[in-house]
């Protein structure tokens, strides 16, 4: 692939292995029709959910693209008494990312991120590369060398 993300450029300058996907040829929309036109495992593609507390923290938590992040598990992940999920419309300002291409990489700060431990099932996982139409696939480890994380139950 010839088209380079930010996210694509931060590992390359980190000089950690990807395996990088496009589907901007194509109408796929949600997670699960992303994984399906990739032709990849759905419970190895993951998406992207940034979330607020009540005392206005900001949280990332990355989970299967076929699953709903259970909102008590992720507060109680990183010690807060409720969250909810950020407005769309609050996305862009705060990330860089539109809806839809948002990467738990290179937002404009760095968020605490919790990542569904599903993903410690598989070699890699796949996300977004931080643009709609663009997927990155890394290893969990790799990521913690870019981003630092916890791993945790967040799914239903």
């Amino acid at each position: 692939m010839d088209y380079k993300t930010n996210v694509m450029r931060m590992l390359d300058q980190r000089k950690i292995p990807y395996k990088s996907y496009s589907y901007a040829e194509t109408d796929a929309i949600s997670g699960m029709e992303v994984a399906e036109v990739l032709g990849q495992n759905p419970d190895q593609v993951f998406k992207t959910l940034v979330t607020v507390s009540k005392s206005n923290q900001h949280y990332v938590f990355v989970i299967p693209v076929g699953k709903e992040l259970n909102l008590k598990r992720a507060a109680a992940s990183v010690g807060e008494k409720s969250i909810r999920m950020l407005p769309a419309k609050e996305l862009l300002p705060l990330t860089g990312y539109v809806h839809g291409g948002c990467s738990p990489i290179g937002m404009k700060k760095v968020f605490r991120t919790v990542v569904d431990d599903s993903a410690s099932g598989f070699e890699t996982i796949i996300f977004s590369a931080g643009k709609i139409g663009y997927q990155v696939e890394i290893t969990l480890s790799d990521l913690r060398k870019v981003l630092p994380h916890t791993v945790t139950s967040l799914c239903e």
